[in-house]
């Protein structure tokens, strides 16, 4: 058994789901084997890895601790598999610690494809990462095939997990496969989506009839671009389809490896996205560069996530179809009963793999494991699908991220655009989503609400999804984190997220942002100070606190202690990010993960930040997105125990 899962992938990104960039190899097992054309993600990274690895919504299994799952490793081990993962982990603790028997790969959420990080490990020890001849998607690959000689020396049956990072930003290629790609582009994202729409329907993804979602108000028509804007979005284009091409290619090693090996026609293949292309453009145009090396990077672009989402709405971290539709597919030549290349247009889910691999081995799914407290799966075994029949699922697929909701209930598709009202669409005949029918459908509408409420409450465990607060909608829709489009000639020397005239716009003045204590409020959060505690109000994606060290040169090396006691009804999981490096700018740095009980007592949290060098810069993050929260004792001390930094002095009498 293979899983494979890349990262941020569009929906039409590979030529068999419509895209141009050259993938023969992908092509090859979706010819051979089964595309599904509705396969479902959560729509953002880590989520989607807890549903894939445990079968269960991600609140549900505990978030990123995995408290109340078990993966789908432990489950095959104890059928007798050999276990092993490469790439990209992202949740609590490490791979081998959740049954997997060999593991390389990080342990953050992304990382420069040139130079790693130093989350990097192998079998559960620190891994360094070479200074030169080194990237990332090769070197997943690499390592996979090493395991499976070890598995193939011990006899025994194997399950193979490889999370590529790519194509997530930083946006980094190796030199023959971005030159490969120049010149491809020139006609822009309008041209291009066009085509792969046309495509997608000969190949028989879409029906005819379709219509395909039209070019958002937030993204400029490729023609209206200024010449200096659309050879930046050239480059990064060219980046990504060379990233997507060098993952087409370590698939194809890693193809020629089980059929050398004689062992292809009886492997279980598995290819998915954890959510669909990152609209979000976090950093400032780098212009005239090649980032073909580990100190250059683009960043990634809104326009061409549209155009790559093809023919969908919206991106990653939405429930509309463009941030949860992955290209699906499944090869396996000796079990599949259907005809090579069908097409599968049964919704399916990342939830649906674990128990479709615990079917397919023979497996039983544990009631009780170790010191967790388990929950049951919530996805089904596809297996009905791969015999060519029909599947039977009990419930309609939650969807949720953040603030972000849907439901999809057979040809029914309910959902919210960051926690605005209520949508829903028959995305049976509609699946670009284009005529609401909320207003003549408000039986259906309530229905549907009241279901995605009570799944939230029962499935999800979560009163505060249960209990969502609504906003009116807003249109055309935004976000901060959008491509900015400038409006001259001139290339900027600054940029900033307003609308840029070649300088970076001035932004008004919000107090509840400043520095308080040496302590930044980011976007979407509401600080106020008082005696001893931080109040946190949070209003949107993304929030929480920065602190920025570079300038107290009085503080020693570490590693370090980050301590405080925690107020919120939020539950689920934190983040700490931090930087040992003056020229990164977070959330580029280094990440730990802390859980967030959401009870009414104060949590006590205590963070090891594990670097034997002088941090710069520290993030705080408790949410996701709205909620609220109270810091007290917000602390920083070294390995002595000897206090760095108290954020959250208690006043004296």
């Amino acid at each position: 058994m293979v899983v494979i899962m890349v990262d941020d992938l569009g929906y039409s990104d590979i030529g068999c789901f419509g895209g141009e960039i050259e993938t023969p190899n992908l092509d090859a097992l979706a010819s051979g084997g089964m595309r599904f054309s509705q396969f479902y993600n959560t729509a953002k990274c880590h989520s989607s890895r807890v549903s894939l690895l445990t079968g269960q919504y991600c609140i549900a299994a505990g978030d990123t601790s995995l408290q109340h799952a078990v993966t789908s490793a432990e489950v095959l081990a104890g059928a007798g598999y050999f276990t092993a993962m490469t790439g990209k982990w992202h949740l609590k603790q490490e791979p081998t610690d959740f049954g997997f028997d060999r593991y390389f790969g990080h342990l953050s959420g992304a990382c420069n494809f040139f130079k790693g990080d130093n989350t990097f490990r192998l079998n559960g020890q620190p891994w360094k990462v070479p200074e030169s001849d080194f990237y990332t998607t090769v070197a997943d690959v690499d390592f996979a095939l090493t395991f499976l000689g070890e598995a193939r020396q011990v006899s025994k049956p194997f399950y193979l997990y490889v999370a590529f990072n790519a194509p997530h930003a930083p946006l980094h290629a190796l030199p023959k496969d971005y030159a490969k790609y120049k010149g491809r582009y020139d006609a822009g994202w309008d041209s291009i989506r066009d085509a792969r729409v046309a495509k997608q329907k000969s190949l028989g993804l879409l029906p005819q009839s379709l219509k395909a979602s039209p070019r958002p108000a937030h993204v400029r028509a490729w023609d209206q671009l200024v010449p200096w804007q659309r050879d930046y979005e050239i480059n990064r284009i060219v980046t990504l389809a060379a990233m997507i091409d060098r993952v087409d290619q370590e698939v194809g090693r890693l193809v020629d490896d089980l059929r050398k090996h004689d062992e292809l026609d009886n492997t279980v293949i598995l290819f998915v996205s954890d959510n669909g292309a990152c609209p979000y453009d976090r950093k400032a145009p780098l212009l005239n560069v090649e980032p073909t090396n580990g100190d250059v990077s683009l960043a990634d672009s809104t326009g061409w996530a549209w155009a790559r989402n093809a023919p969908f709405r919206f991106y990653k971290q939405n429930q509309f179809e463009g941030g949860i539709s992955s290209p699906g597919i499944v090869h396996w030549p000796k079990g599949l009963k259907t005809q090579p290349g069908v097409i599968v247009d049964t919704p399916t889910h990342l939830i649906d793999v674990m128990p479709t691999l615990a079917d397919l081995a023979g497996a039983t799914l544990p009631k009780e494991f170790l010191d967790r407290e388990l929950r049951p799966v919530s996805g089904v075994s596809l297996r009905p699908l791969l015999d060519g029949g029909d599947l039977v699922r009990p419930d309609p697929i939650h969807l949720q991220f953040a603030s972000d909701y849907g439901l999809r209930d057979g040809d029914w598709k309910l959902v919210s655009f960051k926690g605005q009202q209520w949508e829903l669409y028959n995305v049976a005949n509609d699946r670009t989503e284009l005529t609401n029918l909320a207003e003549s459908e408000p039986e259906r509408l309530e229905r549907m609400v009241d279901k995605w409420k009570e799944m939230s409450l029962d499935v999800l465990k979560s009163p505060r999804l249960a209990n969502p607060k609504m906003t009116p909608a807003e249109h055309p829709r935004s976000n901060r984190e959008w491509t900015v489009y400038s409006d001259t000639e001139a290339v900027p020397t600054k940029w900033s997220g307003k609308k840029n005239q070649g300088a970076a716009a001035t932004k008004p003045r919000n107090p509840s942002r400043e520095l308080r204590n040496g302590i930044r409020a980011r976007k979407n959060t509401e600080l106020v100070v008082g005696p001893g505690k931080l109040n946190l109000k949070f209003t949107g994606d993304d929030p929480g606190i920065a602190m920025d060290l570079r300038r107290d040169r009085e503080i020693s090396t570490g590693p370090y202690q980050l301590t405080f006691e925690l107020e919120t009804s939020w539950q689920g999981s934190g983040e700490v990010f931090y930087t040992i490096d003056d020229q990164k700018a977070l959330p580029n740095g280094l990440r730990v993960r802390f859980p967030v009980t959401g009870s009414e007592a104060s949590q006590k949290v205590r963070i090891p930040i594990d670097t034997s060098e002088r941090l710069r810069q520290l993030r705080l993050d408790i949410t996701d997105g709205p909620g609220a929260a109270v810091i007290s004792n917000l602390q920083l001390s070294n390995s002595a125990g000897e206090l760095v930094r108290n954020w959250t002095p208690t006043p004296r009498p």
